[in-house]
């Protein structure tokens, strides 16, 4: 018999999760086993302890059961009745300070599984019975569709159901985006349906039409409530109405034309000044806007129940977006990968040169999220997706602002030179600053400028939003009111 690893070991220490379940289980399966194995199926895979108690206290099971435990579960694990479709799963035997536990591994299964003819699910609380929720049924079938939700065929919508000026508007950005070298330049407006992939045939009726993809990104109004009833994204900006709201917009419209809108009511309730970046100007809240107004359009789950919302206040923005989640996470910024949803939208965005490759909306999101508060964006993968943006620092109320006047000599200087040019590069800092000095070794010049940059950078007055290889300088978003309490 194996001690129980150490990976295990740390599984237990944190507690139960979604993916992580206890179970008392001194001589007998519980009763309630196949009913975490089928939510876990259903939902993420996970671990289960049998053996271990709600307190992660290790209990232990009675080692003369465990062979008939082993064997039972071999057999409810093939029985029809118990868990179907049948699954593969191994109990493994481990022992911790003299007691045994026994753990089984369960993967994330490719079909709808029913325990005992119910369908269960998983959430942080644990399992529970969906059976009697026809949505939340139909969302685990569509969970483990292998086709997309947006290849549905609408054989009754033709042309004339798509709004001919959202067409337009794509053609247009994408000649313009292409140097007016795309194709979609020459084709009339069903030549370029075709030709992006919105017009399917339905694998089972061989029914051909405009599919989902087409309506959702052209539609008239009418249209996408016959396609998609509960699509909607609600922007609401509070700032002193904390009952209400001191703006709104609530966009039903094509994804074409709520891209516009959307944009417009983030960047005009941001903060935002210009800096250069690649020898153009960029205002970050335009930037912010477009990546998360693109994310939250071309990744929706259309058949969600759940409207998408777009909230702003003084402290952050929150996007709350329907999902169909590959797992439930907060996802890593530095170590995560993106999957496509809406493959077809998404390449519809990119032809438009909205979007780039796949998952450059969160890293370019993250990129620029320290230029409004030293708090990193969360992005939280779930049946609904949600984004949290901060706007100013958590700790801002209580963290003094720094004083102008206390910055003095070179470091004054050079400092004033970043803010008045909105950002420069390390180059650019080396031609101002190297006349300045009385020396002129260059490796000295290039030492002295860069003890400037650390004590700025040190002192939080300026940050750097390019690489090692390619620094770009601006000034900080929480200094004193003198040098300008910026929110780029």
């Amino acid at each position: 018999m194996k001690k129980l690893p150490e990976e295990l070991l740390e599984l237990i220490k944190n507690g139960e999760k979604i993916d992580v379940e206890f179970k008392l289980a001194t001589n007998k399966l519980p009763d309630s086993l196949f009913e975490s194995i089928g939510a876990f199926l259903n939902r993420n895979g996970g671990h289960i302890f049998l053996g271990v108690n709600d307190k992660k206290e290790i209990i232990g099971v009675d080692i003369d059961a465990i062979d008939e435990m082993k064997r039972h579960f071999a057999n409810l694990c093939n029985n029809a009745q118990k868990i179907s479709p049948a699954v593969q799963l191994k109990m493994q035997e481990y022992y911790y300070k003299g007691k045994i536990i026994l753990y089984i591994y369960v993967y994330e299964g490719s079909d709808v599984h029913r325990c005992n003819g119910r369908i269960y699910d998983r959430n942080e609380d644990g399992d529970y019975d969906i059976t009697n929720n026809t949505y939340l049924v139909s969302q685990m079938y569509l969970r483990k569709s292998k086709e997309p939700y947006e290849n549905m065929v609408f054989p009754n919508v033709t042309i004339d159901d798509l709004s001919a000026e959202a067409i337009e508007e794509a053609r247009s950005r994408a000649k313009a985006y292409s140097k007016n070298k795309h194709p979609w330049g020459k084709m009339n407006d069903m030549e370029l349906i075709r030709s992006a992939g919105l017009y399917g045939k339905d694998p089972f009726t061989n029914a051909e039409g405009i599919n989902l993809a087409g309506i959702m990104l052209f539609g008239k109004r009418e249209t996408i409530m016959m396609a998609a009833p509960y699509y909607k994204t609600d922007a609401i900006y509070r700032y002193k109405n904390f009952d209400g709201y001191d703006d709104r917009d609530d966009v039903r419209e094509n994804l074409i034309e709520s891209y516009s809108r959307l944009v417009d009511f983030i960047t005009k309730h941001i903060d935002g000044k210009f800096f250069i970046e690649d020898t153009v100007q960029v205002n970050p809240g335009y930037q912010i806007a477009r990546e998360l107004v693109t994310n939250t359009l071309i990744h929706r789950n259309f058949s969600s129940h759940v409207p998408a919302r777009i909230l702003i206040s003084k402290e952050e923005l929150i996007v709350e977006n329907g999902n169909v989640p590959k797992k439930v996470q907060t996802l890593d910024i530095n170590n995560f990968v993106p999957y496509p949803k809406n493959p077809k939208i998404a390449k519809v965005f990119k032809e438009m040169g909205l979007v780039d490759e796949l998952g450059s909306g969160v890293r370019r999101i993250s990129r620029y999220s320290h230029l409004f508060s030293n708090v990193d964006p969360v992005f939280k993968d779930g049946d609904v997706f949600v984004t949290i943006f901060k706007l100013v620092d958590k700790e801002e109320v209580k963290k003094p602002k720094l004083n102008f006047n206390t910055i003095t000599g070179h470091k004054k200087v050079l400092l004033e030179f970043i803010g008045n040019r909105n950002g420069v590069t390390r180059k650019e800092i080396n031609d101002y600053m190297y006349p300045l000095f009385d020396i002129t070794d260059t490796k000295k010049l290039n030492a002295k400028v860069k003890w400037l940059l650390d004590s700025l950078k040190d002192t939080e007055l300026i940050v750097n939003i390019g690489d090692n290889r390619h620094p770009f300088y601006v000034k900080n978003y929480h200094t004193s009111d003198e040098v300008a309490y910026i929110h780029y």
